[in-house]
């Protein structure tokens, strides 16, 4: 059964006040407690709440007056009323889970409501795959908004995408219910260069009154970085060091800092609250991309808020940047993020500020976990089968597709390889000696083969470059169709006749992640809804993540959350190589390049 829809604020007004003013009674009273109040940055001991109609009606030093005979009155016992996490910026793909399942993970960590940028499925379905996200997204116990994704393709020229998104289809999404703002505006060399095209998108989005998402993944922070701030994105999440986040917050934009599965940008960035004093009410906290195995095992937004804590943030700033500061930042600060009168009643019951158990969690007034189980539906939509069918590569692959050619005569070439850096979004533009054997490349040592197969027109190209940092050993293959952005296939490995087998293996189930070694596979994590997303639980998926980790461990693989890593490969918006279905990309100077440099 669906959710119903929340009543507006003014729609309740009347139910509030005569809650409020003790002349009917309230569904909900807490007592005993202490009220984190991110307003004024304070705790305040014994106050209680009072909820009715899913809304905050009473926030006060005594709720009895709005208990009736049929309230139900929860007792405390001393411990703490904090706002629910707000997530400012993420991608539900990322968690390998559709909007339901994805809700379902979070919502016994706290989770109450998630800004969302749906843009790894617009690049393989288009408008259409935004509207099925955000369909799903809007029927959840849980406020899920949705951005209209921006770049698709994220760096036109560079990228073939399933399809394309443009400013038409950005005025559209507007006038859709629940979408918030325009998703991450990663084409910054567009806005920086002038680009119609951005320009439009952006200012659909400004002139329907709402945020703009930001995407500035580069350290320059001169005049392209003053040009791009200009042109209108609101916020950005990008940022790496303590410089950058001074820089975003200068130029009145918040400074998103986050902590996903593989991005660890926080400890470096919240020194310029914790060092430097700045203003804490223009940063915001963010998970940006987690897997389900992050979810289930480590937490989402709570995690995030522990370790600004663990940085040396003090609990209630921490809370702020997860909650008011969100809400303010999206235009809903009166709607949402805090506990007060007419605010939706999203509420965590936590013992400790600092390690933050999260005992209850209450979602538009109801309660939707105990210690640590969500204890309602998050109902999911019947996805049609063109969704769960996009794995389109034309034919079937063999060996020699994944051939590197040599120059006429070589023995061995000079060539530009993309170095992956652990924890960290950019790739290193790496130059190593490869030898040539029998007119083919044949990395060795920490060098190995990356491909990029085409699968959403079934063209049947494939494009081969040269990829180190993952440690792999022995004879393997490693292939997804999560390759952000494109979501074209991604395959790594150190032996051609296994990355034609994992290939073949992700066209035979449509979609996901598989690990093969000496002709086996050793793992297959099956992602069927647009190549990208399963809508069994995350508990389930996470078990199948898990052994895909545990594949890619035996194949020698030591990096941390290298699945991540290897996902990002043909993020062509992100310095400094990455690998298209064009080529081989230079992001510094957003250009495509020659894989050999020079022949020995």
């Amino acid at each position: 059964m669906e959710n119903q829809p929340l009543k507006s604020w003014a729609d309740s007004a009347a139910t509030l006040v005569a809650v409020a003013a003790g002349r009917a009674p309230a569904d909900t009273v807490l007592r005993g407690g202490k009220v984190v109040n991110v307003h004024t940055r304070e705790v305040l001991d014994g106050w209680q709440v009072a909820i009715s109609a899913g809304r905050f009606a009473y926030v006060g030093p005594d709720a009895s007056h709005c208990i009736g005979p049929d309230t139900d009155v929860i007792e405390l016992a001393g411990r703490y009323l904090i706002p629910g996490l707000c997530d400012g910026h993420m991608h539900i793909e990322s968690g390998m889970l559709t909007p339901a399942e994805f809700a379902s993970a979070v919502i016994p960590h706290g989770t109450t409501t998630m800004f969302t940028d749906p843009h790894e499925i617009a690049n393989v379905l288009g408008l259409r795959g935004v509207k099925l996200m955000h369909d799903e997204a809007l029927i959840q116990p849980i406020s899920i908004y949705t951005q209209m994704p921006s770049c698709a393709p994220s760096a036109p020229g560079l990228e073939t995408t399933g399809y394309e998104i443009g400013p038409e289809d950005v005025a559209e999404a507007m006038t859709w219910q629940g979408i918030i703002g325009l998703g991450e505006m990663m084409n910054f060399p567009g806005v920086v260069n002038g680009s119609q095209q951005m320009l439009a998108e952006i200012a659909a989005t400004q002139n329907a009154g709402k945020t703009v998402g930001g995407h500035y993944a580069s350290p320059d922070l001169g005049p392209d970085f003053h040009a791009y701030a200009a042109g209108g994105p609101a916020d950005d999440h990008e940022g790496t060091c303590e410089a950058d986040a001074i820089a975003r917050v200068r130029q009145g934009m918040r400074s998103m800092m986050r902590l996903g599965s593989a991005w660890y940008d926080v400890e470096t960035q919240i020194t310029a609250i914790t060092e430097k004093g700045l203003d804490s009410r223009n940063f915001i906290l963010c998970t940006d991309d987690c897997h389900s195995g992050t979810l289930v095992n480590d937490g989402h937004m709570n995690r995030v808020v522990r370790h600004a804590i663990e940085c040396g943030c003090d609990p209630l700033i921490a809370l702020q940047m997860a909650t008011i500061n969100t809400a303010t930042h999206f235009g809903l600060e009166r709607e949402l993020g805090s506990i007060a009168p007419g605010r939706r009643a999203d509420l965590i019951v936590t013992s400790d500020l600092r390690a933050l158990p999260v005992e209850r969690v209450i979602a538009q007034g109801k309660t939707v976990a105990k210690d640590g189980e969500i204890i309602v539906n998050c109902p999911h939509l019947d996805w049609p089968d063109d969704a769960r069918q996009t794995v389109h590569l034309g034919r079937e692959l063999g060996a020699s597709d994944f051939e590197i050619k040599g120059p006429d005569g070589a023995q061995t070439v000079t060539a530009k390889v993309i170095g992956v850096v652990e924890n960290q979004a950019p790739t290193e533009a790496l130059k190593r000696t490869i030898p040539v054997e029998r007119g083919l490349l044949e990395p060795t040592d920490a060098v190995c083969q990356i491909a990029l197969v085409e699968r959403h027109r079934g063209t049947g190209d494939v494009v081969n470059a040269l990829v180190e940092g993952f440690g792999y050993e022995g004879a393997m293959a490693m292939a997804s169709t999560v390759a952000h952005d494109s979501h074209h296939m991604i395959v790594v490995g150190t032996d051609r006749a296994q990355m034609a087998l994992a290939a073949n293996r992700l066209a035979e189930v449509g979609g996901g992640v598989t690990v093969w070694k000496d002709g086996a596979e050793l793992a297959l994590v099956e992602l069927p809804i647009a190549g990208l997303m399963s809508d069994r639980p995350a508990r389930d998926v996470a078990a199948n993540a898990d052994q895909m980790v545990a594949a890619m461990e035996a194949c020698g693989c030591t990096l941390n959350n290298a699945y991540m890593q290897h996902s990002l490969l043909a993020l062509v918006v992100i310095p400094s190589l990455r690998l298209s279905d064009l080529g081989l990309v230079d992001v510094t100077k957003f250009e495509l390049t020659d894989l050999i440099e020079e022949t020995q």
